[in-house]
């Protein structure tokens, strides 16, 4: 079931989403409440599970990384635990999801150049009960969204 949230809520949401580190001063004042306030409201969203934690987005580019691969995985039903496990254990995924459709997991990869990138695409294929791999390399970022969809908070007014 979905947390209940109101208008100070999606404008304290909002501002750590545009800034991590926005002070609870800042947020008062654009919310037109006191600090102690926020801090409350900020508790209250980490304790219903609303706010997971505050992190850095990393530019990976600048940090001398290729863009990010997507590689989605077909794997053996029986193995797919095992398939897990190893995915989880590697260095150069970053997000690893379960999902349906013809491949059951998909990937998010960092590399430091396509040569790392051929070779560790090559490594998941002798992953034992990995059945198919495709391979998809970001060539620029179009939307990379760091706010609450707008009719969330229509709907919340």
């Amino acid at each position: 079931m979905a947390v209940a949230l109101d208008k100070i809520d999606h404008i304290i949401l909002q501002a750590l989403l545009n800034d991590g580190r926005a002070s609870f001063s800042a947020i008062a004042r654009e919310s037109k409440l006191t600090d102690v306030a926020i801090k409350k409201r900020v508790e209250s969203l980490k304790k219903r599970g609303v706010i997971d934690s505050v992190s850095v987005d990393l530019n990976y580019k600048a940090l001398g990384y290729e863009n990010p691969i997507f590689v989605q995985i077909r794997s053996e039903v029986s193995k797919h635990k095992d398939i897990t496990k190893k995915l989880l254990a590697m260095d150069f995924v970053l997000e690893l999801y379960q999902v349906l459709g013809e491949y059951n997991l998909h990937a998010k990869l960092v590399v430091p150049n396509l040569e790392s990138a051929e070779k560790f695409i090559n490594q998941l294929g002798l992953i034992d009960g990995v059945i198919d791999i495709k391979t998809m390399v970001v060539l620029s970022e179009l939307k990379k969204s760091k706010t609450l969809p707008s009719l969330t908070l229509q709907n919340k007014i």
